[in-house]
């Protein structure tokens, strides 16, 4: 506009408009992963506290021994944040393991070659994954529901097999390597749980299965309006739960020497406070493989400690549990309420 007030050749005729959407500041950032830093500032002051307390926690021996009991765990809390971010839950996982682990005992002393036991019980893991995910995506039959039943009734058939016994697997067998081994310094299954989680990252954050899975667990119904098939991204990801689980099971199997229908018992509770200690929200469209990894190693060091601090083992789950429950109390509570307040 010029001197008279009038509009002047090649002025603009609107002033330019504000920007719609504003830069994120650093709390906006810190909100956003405010979940896994709270857990990695929670794991790193309960390893300050067992290290003050017992005299062995922060020996080379028990941490690496951590990582080794451990592995299971975290093979396990890697697919169940897959499952969770769908708004989904898989309480399977622990029957699935005693299955695997009785399975692999019985035929190995049936004489069957040990890489053919580890393909056969994969291959279960991955079919028990198919038939629940096939209730689940295809009948609509809520998740909750379907893995209840593939609980009791999967830990039922490892009971059948093994009569509630334990089975020995021979010392010599090469399976055993699997769980007592070492490479490199470092326990065999620490390596096998490192590439799952490795594997479990580079999907969930960089493929479009990994968008997907969040997508369908933020809003489900604009997934499929998008043209995704989001009942078989559904039946995946159960498939990919029981074969984590199963793979968790021959880890363990091979560790203890044994296969037992008790192995497992709980296990899946364990596996889901992981995930959502570590910031996967249960109501899904919103997981974290950094938060994972981080939960998991927490409820192990808060068990190694316990047992560490000499502990009564019936007091060990109790405290556990209330430590876990604070612990996401607190965070459920701190970074919902500044997300409102935004």
């Amino acid at each position: 506009m010029n001197s008279s007030g009038t509009i002047g050749e090649g002025s603009p005729l609107h002033a330019p408009a504000a920007p719609r959407v504003r830069k994120a500041t650093l709390r906006d950032r810190f909100i956003a992963n405010g979940a896994v830093g709270s857990i990695a500032i929670f794991f790193i002051l309960v390893c300050l506290l067992f290290t003050f307390t017992t005299g062995a926690f922060l020996s080379a021996p028990n941490l690496l021994n951590v990582v080794r009991q451990s592995a299971p765990l975290l093979i396990v809390a890697a697919s169940m944040t897959f499952v969770i971010t769908t708004g989904g839950i898989d309480l399977s996982v622990g029957s699935v393991l005693a299955l695997v682990c009785a399975l692999s005992a019985a035929l190995l002393q049936l004489g069957v070659p040990w890489p053919l036991v580890i393909l056969a019980m994969l291959a279960l893991g991955c079919a028990i994954g198919a038939l629940q995910g096939f209730f689940i995506a295809y009948e609509g039959i809520p998740a909750f529901i379907v893995t209840l039943a593939g609980l009791s009734v999967i830990r039922g058939v490892a009971l059948l097999i093994t009569g509630g016994y334990s089975i020995p697997i021979e010392p010599t067998s090469p399976f055993v390597e699997m769980g007592r081994g070492w490479f490199l310094g470092v326990p065999i299954p620490a390596w096998i749980a490192l590439a799952a989680l490795l594997v479990a990252y580079l999907v969930f954050n960089g493929t479009r299965f990994g968008r997907y899975v969040t997508g369908i667990g933020a809003n489900k119904e604009a997934v499929r309006r998008a043209g995704v098939d989001t009942r078989r991204t559904l039946l995946s990801v159960y498939m990919l739960s029981s074969t984590a689980a199963a793979l968790a099971g021959i880890v363990l199997a091979a560790r203890l020497g044994s296969g037992s229908s008790n192995s497992g018992q709980g296990f899946e509770l364990d596996v889901i406070a992981a995930v959502v200690l570590g910031g996967t929200s249960l109501f899904g469209g919103r997981g974290t493989m950094v938060g994972t990894v981080l939960g998991a190693l927490t409820v192990a060091v808060i068990g190694n400690g316990l047992i560490l601090s000499h502990m009564s083992p019936f007091l060990t789950p109790i405290i556990t549990g209330c430590i876990i429950l604070v612990a996401i109390w607190l965070n459920f509570r701190l970074f919902r309420g500044a997300a409102r307040g935004r």
